[in-house]
């Protein structure tokens, strides 16, 4: 189909005419461009604040010593062994970054379909847990609780066949989210999606006395194209047999995100969370809207990707772009936002106080 050039406006002058008079003043009682007239004008009036308080910083570990590996899809990000996570540690507590979230790249060998691996308390995750908890204990740490990185086929729980078990695997996430709490985790964050976790974890960690330790519930989380380089962040991209859809939200759905946060709520999540972030703002809104809770969002690395690639190819200006961005999640009502802009958004910041 072609569509039709617009009509000419009749104001417009023709070739070799004049443009007709216009107004020199309007009648105007309103003019809201007065706010904007000036940097100091717009600040006074500015109805969001971003600060480091409002950042948490994703870290991908792997195994061994003093070794960076690239995440080919993720520019700027890095798998980092143990001891340059701690390091990182101390960066995020000189940039005042409340906390770190850690993903493990668990070797194949360590994988298989019962993802033992989660409940070793020696695995890549509790090890780092304590090592950043002995030097740098007052930043939180967030622990993931999924199966995925552990599994031979790349879901978040148990596999018979192929469905994914919901009880079998609730069983198992509460037993790693309490290998993660014995490690030291302040948080514990479940990612999986399936149904009563949230309950079953919370009883387990109250049980051993962690009741202290909170719970970060992915409740929105919703089965998005955005998550490919994170999945070959943590080795599950090309082991993956077939999708999360069974049990991760349908991108088309909105009330049903409602029905999620209440029943995690109800369960004992201490913060809720909607992932992916960006083209989920409606559903941070409507829940930060309904439910008197902390809710963060995760700028997840499909995301981060998109703003990285154009920026570096001239196409945007990628630092505001990155800026903008965490700030519309503030605007849209999240409480705190995992992104792996974190750092260096933080040092922007700085920056500007």
């Amino acid at each position: 189909m072609v569509w039709p050039l617009p009509s000419r406006p009749k104001y417009s002058p023709l070739p070799g005419q004049d443009a007709p008079a216009i107004a020199k003043k309007l009648n105007l009682a309103a003019r809201l461009r007065r706010n904007r007239k000036a940097e100091w004008s717009r600040r006074l009036v500015r109805e969001t604040a971003l600060s480091a308080d409002d950042l948490i910083w994703p870290v991908f570990l792997c195994e061994g010593e003093k070794t960076r590996e690239l995440v080919a899809s993720m520019p700027g990000v890095e798998r980092l062994t143990i001891d340059l996570a701690v390091r990182a540690a101390v960066e995020a507590a000189e940039l005042k970054i409340p906390a770190l979230a850690l993903f493990p790249l668990t070797p194949q060998h360590l994988r298989n379909e019962a993802a033992s691996e989660a409940l070793n308390s020696e695995n890549l995750v509790c090890r780092a847990i304590r090592a950043i908890k002995k030097d740098v204990p007052g930043v939180g740490l967030i622990a993931d609780v999924a199966l995925d990185p552990y599994t031979s086929h790349g879901h978040d729980g148990i596999l018979r066949g192929d469905k994914v078990l919901n009880d079998e695997t609730v069983f198992v996430l509460a037993e790693q989210a309490l290998n993660q709490a014995r490690a030291g985790a302040d948080v514990i964050a479940p990612s999986d999606m399936m149904d009563g976790r949230v309950g079953a974890i919370r009883a387990a960690l109250d049980k051993e006395n962690f009741e202290d330790v909170q719970i970060l519930s992915y409740a929105a989380k919703y089965a998005s194209a955005f998550y490919g380089p994170f999945r070959e962040a943590i080795g599950t991209g090309a082991i993956l047999c077939g999708d999360k859809r069974t049990y991760q939200m349908d991108p088309a759905n909105s009330n049903e995100a409602l029905q999620e946060v209440a029943q995690d709520i109800d369960e004992g999540a201490d913060i809720v969370m909607v992932k992916p972030g960006l083209p989920y703002l409606d559903i941070v809104f409507r829940i930060k809207d309904r439910f008197e809770v902390p809710v963060f969002a995760y700028q997840v690395s499909g995301e981060y990707s998109m703003i990285m690639a154009a920026g570096i190819n001239g196409w945007i200006d990628g630092d505001n772009a990155m800026m903008e961005s965490l700030t519309a999640f503030k605007r849209a009502g999240a409480d705190a936002v995992l992104t792996y802009f974190a750092p260096r958004a933080a040092k922007i910041l700085r920056e500007m106080a």
